[in-house]
Protein backbone atom coordinates (compact mmCIF):
# COMPACT_ATOMS: atom_id res chain seq x y z
CA UNK A 1 0.00 0.00 0.00
CA UNK A 2 1.47 3.21 -0.78
CA UNK A 3 1.69 5.66 1.97
CA UNK A 4 -0.88 8.61 2.21
CA UNK A 5 1.03 11.92 1.63
CA UNK A 6 -0.35 13.26 4.80
CA UNK A 7 1.14 10.48 6.88
CA UNK A 8 4.27 12.53 7.72
CA UNK A 9 1.93 15.60 8.85
CA UNK A 10 -0.25 13.56 11.11
CA UNK A 11 2.68 12.63 13.05
CA UNK A 12 3.80 15.64 13.12
CA UNK A 13 0.61 17.31 14.37
CA UNK A 14 0.66 14.95 17.04
CA UNK A 15 4.18 15.15 18.51
CA UNK A 16 3.88 18.70 18.25
CA UNK A 17 0.91 18.74 20.63
CA UNK A 18 2.53 16.19 22.42
CA UNK A 19 5.51 18.59 23.07
CA UNK A 20 3.22 21.09 23.53
CA UNK A 21 1.25 19.20 26.25
CA UNK A 22 4.40 18.12 28.26
CA UNK A 23 5.69 21.55 28.19
CA UNK A 24 2.69 23.50 29.27
CA UNK A 25 1.51 20.88 31.50
CA UNK A 26 4.54 20.81 33.25
CA UNK A 27 4.42 24.59 34.47
CA UNK A 28 1.15 24.68 35.14
CA UNK A 29 1.54 21.89 37.49
CA UNK A 30 4.43 23.82 39.05
CA UNK A 31 1.03 26.68 39.82
CA UNK A 32 -0.60 24.06 42.04
CA UNK A 33 -3.27 22.88 39.59
CA UNK A 34 -4.03 19.83 36.68
CA UNK A 35 -3.98 21.33 33.17
CA UNK A 36 -7.78 20.31 33.19
CA UNK A 37 -8.55 22.82 36.20
CA UNK A 38 -6.19 25.43 34.22
CA UNK A 39 -7.94 24.74 31.39
CA UNK A 40 -11.41 25.54 33.57
CA UNK A 41 -10.07 28.52 35.53
CA UNK A 42 -8.55 30.90 31.82
CA UNK A 43 -11.76 29.87 30.22
CA UNK A 44 -14.06 31.36 33.33
CA UNK A 45 -11.53 34.06 33.48
CA UNK A 46 -12.42 37.49 32.79
CA UNK A 47 -16.88 36.06 32.15
CA UNK A 48 -19.81 36.11 34.47
CA UNK A 49 -19.25 32.53 34.18
CA UNK A 50 -20.82 29.81 32.16
CA UNK A 51 -23.04 26.67 32.33
CA UNK A 52 -21.35 23.68 31.86
CA UNK A 53 -22.71 22.93 28.02
CA UNK A 54 -20.56 26.43 27.55
CA UNK A 55 -17.34 24.69 29.43
CA UNK A 56 -17.27 21.23 27.60
CA UNK A 57 -17.26 23.39 23.68
CA UNK A 58 -15.10 26.07 25.11
CA UNK A 59 -12.28 23.37 27.17
CA UNK A 60 -10.82 20.94 25.46
CA UNK A 61 -11.94 18.73 29.05
CA UNK A 62 -14.47 15.89 28.28
CA UNK A 63 -17.90 15.82 29.07
CA UNK A 64 -17.46 12.92 31.66
CA UNK A 65 -14.46 15.04 33.64
CA UNK A 66 -15.66 17.82 33.64
CA UNK A 67 -17.90 17.45 36.50
CA UNK A 68 -14.99 16.10 38.70
CA UNK A 69 -12.64 19.14 37.70
CA UNK A 70 -15.68 21.40 38.90
CA UNK A 71 -16.22 19.57 41.98
CA UNK A 72 -12.02 19.67 42.79
CA UNK A 73 -11.93 23.69 41.66
CA UNK A 74 -15.27 23.84 44.05
CA UNK A 75 -13.56 22.10 47.02
CA UNK A 76 -10.47 24.60 46.24
CA UNK A 77 -12.89 27.69 46.42
CA UNK A 78 -11.79 28.53 43.52
CA UNK A 79 -15.40 28.22 41.47
CA UNK A 80 -18.73 28.10 42.49
CA UNK A 81 -22.13 26.83 41.32
CA UNK A 82 -25.35 28.62 40.90
CA UNK A 83 -28.41 27.74 40.09
CA UNK A 84 -29.36 29.34 36.31
CA UNK A 85 -32.64 32.07 36.35
CA UNK A 86 -33.43 30.40 33.52
CA UNK A 87 -33.15 26.71 33.58
CA UNK A 88 -33.82 25.25 36.41
CA UNK A 89 -31.95 22.24 35.79
CA UNK A 90 -29.17 24.07 34.22
CA UNK A 91 -26.05 25.27 36.60
CA UNK A 92 -23.86 28.10 35.80
CA UNK A 93 -19.93 27.80 37.01
CA UNK A 94 -18.41 30.85 37.95
CA UNK A 95 -15.01 31.71 39.18
CA UNK A 96 -14.82 32.98 43.14
CA UNK A 97 -13.24 36.47 44.44
CA UNK A 98 -10.08 33.44 44.87
CA UNK A 99 -10.03 32.22 42.12
CA UNK A 100 -10.03 35.27 40.18
CA UNK A 101 -7.23 35.99 42.39
CA UNK A 102 -5.69 32.74 40.89
CA UNK A 103 -6.60 33.36 37.28
CA UNK A 104 -5.30 36.69 37.37
CA UNK A 105 -1.74 35.22 38.62
CA UNK A 106 -1.67 32.34 36.48
CA UNK A 107 -2.75 33.07 33.52
CA UNK A 108 -0.06 35.84 32.43
CA UNK A 109 2.43 33.67 34.11
CA UNK A 110 1.78 30.79 31.60
CA UNK A 111 1.75 32.83 28.74
CA UNK A 112 5.11 34.26 30.01
CA UNK A 113 6.38 30.66 30.30
CA UNK A 114 5.32 29.98 26.67
CA UNK A 115 7.73 32.90 24.93
CA UNK A 116 10.58 31.39 24.85
CA UNK A 117 8.75 28.25 22.46
CA UNK A 118 7.49 30.78 20.09
CA UNK A 119 10.86 33.00 20.22
CA UNK A 120 11.95 32.27 16.83
CA UNK A 121 8.89 33.11 15.28
CA UNK A 122 8.31 36.00 13.34
CA UNK A 123 4.60 37.06 13.52
CA UNK A 124 3.48 36.52 9.97
CA UNK A 125 5.12 32.70 10.57
CA UNK A 126 2.71 32.96 13.64
CA UNK A 127 -0.48 34.00 11.67
CA UNK A 128 0.32 31.67 9.06
CA UNK A 129 0.69 28.54 11.02
CA UNK A 130 -2.75 29.48 12.82
CA UNK A 131 -4.02 30.02 9.65
CA UNK A 132 -3.35 26.86 8.45
CA UNK A 133 -4.33 24.86 11.34
CA UNK A 134 -7.65 26.72 11.19
CA UNK A 135 -8.10 25.19 8.03
CA UNK A 136 -6.99 21.75 8.90
CA UNK A 137 -9.58 21.88 12.00
CA UNK A 138 -12.38 23.16 9.39
CA UNK A 139 -11.10 20.33 6.93
CA UNK A 140 -11.58 17.59 9.47
CA UNK A 141 -15.05 19.19 11.13
CA UNK A 142 -16.24 19.05 7.75
CA UNK A 143 -15.49 15.45 6.66
CA UNK A 144 -16.94 15.03 10.26
CA UNK A 145 -20.28 16.51 8.99
CA UNK A 146 -20.53 15.04 5.71
CA UNK A 147 -20.33 11.38 7.42
CA UNK A 148 -22.96 12.42 9.83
Amino acid sequence: MAAKPFLSLLRELASCYQAFESYSAEHIRSLGLTPAQFDLIVTLGNTAGMNFKELGEKTLITKGTLTGVVDRLVAKNLVRRLASATDGRSQTVQLTGKGEEVFARIFPAHLDHLIPAFANFCPDELHQTEATLLKLRHAFEDARGRER
